[in-house]
């Protein structure tokens, strides 16, 4: 696949930062981009032949129960190839083989990932819940 690699590792943080960016996701700062690369459960990144990544996704979890599914971004010209539902599947498979019975896995769904989602098993909640959320000044 154009000699693109699958890699159970962190991008670096100029590729994170610049991924986010360009995939249209919130841009992030250095301080707020180390912590999110070591502090993760997991991480999987595509690179090309020159080492750049060009497509990321990890989680952030307790490795017991609960896994959040975040920062899954490819930038523009690698997009509509499938390396987001590759990146999904390989984390989701990590996440099947390690963690106990009853995990739950989250994620927030934007409009452009909605249907990788949901073609991977993704559901919206049923139970009255809602995503809510706080920004920090």
């Amino acid at each position: 696949m154009d000699n693109l690699r699958l890699e159970a590792l962190a991008p670096t943080l100029d590729d994170y930062l610049e991924l986010r960016r360009a995939s249209g996701l919130t841009p992030k700062r250095p301080d707020q981009g180390a912590p999110a690369l070591t502090n993760s459960w997991a991480w999987r990144r595509i690179t090309d032949a020159t080492g750049r990544s060009v497509a990321m996704g990890r989680v952030v979890g307790d490795g017991g129960w609960y896994f959040l599914i975040a920062d899954m971004a490819t930038l523009p010209g690698y997009q509509r190839r499938g390396l987001g539902r590759r990146i999904l599947e390989d984390l989701l498979a990590e996440i099947r083989a390690t963690a106990p019975e009853g995990a739950y896995v989250t994620l927030l769904a934007d409009p452009p990932g909605q249907a990788l989602y949901r073609s991977l098993g993704f559901r919206e909640p049923t139970t009255g819940s809602v995503t809510m959320h706080q920004l920090l000044d």
